[in-house]
């Protein structure tokens, strides 16, 4: 939870004296999960307009929007399997904290034409720079072995970057749409909103939406955390009793 600290810190603190100020919105703030979930579509929108006080009427562009979407944060390992007479060992690992469980990216245009690698990465708005942290295992086989984690979060589709994912429908209104896909982590979500002139940061904003599990999933999901030993019972007794019942079906 630092690390989501720490953001949003940073966030409150870029957004004093600026020209320019972001009104923006979800279309919703809470997302169900229930057995039949095959993924959830959000909407984006927001104006960009003069700031509180100033002197300006209109802002004037050309702008570029950057949506970032950030599921719950975990502690999370990758590994090197390795093949030794035939067989695929886990002979190394590399452990990331707080590393986000989802992270999706949505653009007006491709994310170097709006800024710079060193914006880009200071910002956290790369996938990859959330490997870059400080880690025992060294920076360099810390981001080898990033760059592999990314690689297949991004094959799970919890990882991603669709630079045009943001349209404009006028000089200063915008509009994004996201699917959440059918294994999005339940927990609290953060989306995160810049905009950007001239490679800048002049506005962002900070909003935040919930996926839950609902009904009976979430009695499981509960049951495995709160009572991790009745629910292993419980789940044995079930495969024991599946296992009786096929073979008296099958001896019919």
């Amino acid at each position: 939870m630092k690390w989501w600290l720490a953001l949003m810190l940073a966030f409150l603190l870029a957004g004093t004296a600026r020209a320019e100020r972001l009104v923006s919105q979800l279309s919703n703030d809470s997302v169900e999960i229930t057995s039949s979930f095959d993924g959830e579509r959000m909407n984006f929108f927001g104006t960009i307009m003069p700031d509180a006080g100033s002197e300006q009427k209109f802002v004037t562009g050309p702008f570029h929007v950057v949506v970032v979407v950030l599921g719950p944060t975990q502690n999370r390992v990758a590994r090197q399997m390795t093949n030794n007479f035939g067989i695929w060992l886990n002979t190394d690992q590399v452990e990331f904290d707080n590393f986000p469980s989802y992270f999706q990216v949505l653009s007006s245009a491709r994310l170097r034409d709006i800024t710079d690698i060193t914006t880009l990465t200071t910002e956290y708005i790369l996938p990859e720079a959330h490997t870059l942290v400080a880690n025992d295992a060294g920076w360099w086989k810390t981001a080898v072995f990033g760059r592999e984690l990314v690689r297949l979060m991004t094959e799970q589709g919890l990882f991603g970057v669709n630079e045009g994912g943001v349209n404009f429908l006028a000089d200063n209104f915008y509009s994004a749409r996201l699917t959440l896909p059918s294994n999005a982590p339940p927990g609290p979500y953060i989306a995160l909103t810049y905009v950007f002139k001239d490679g800048k940061v002049i506005a962002r904003k900070s909003e935040g939406f919930a996926v839950r599990k609902i009904g009976f999933e979430r009695f499981l999901a509960l049951s495995a955390v709160q009572q991790p030993l009745l629910y292993g019972l419980v789940c044995v007794a079930l495969a024991l009793f599946t296992g009786w019942l096929g073979g008296v079906l099958f001896r019919r």
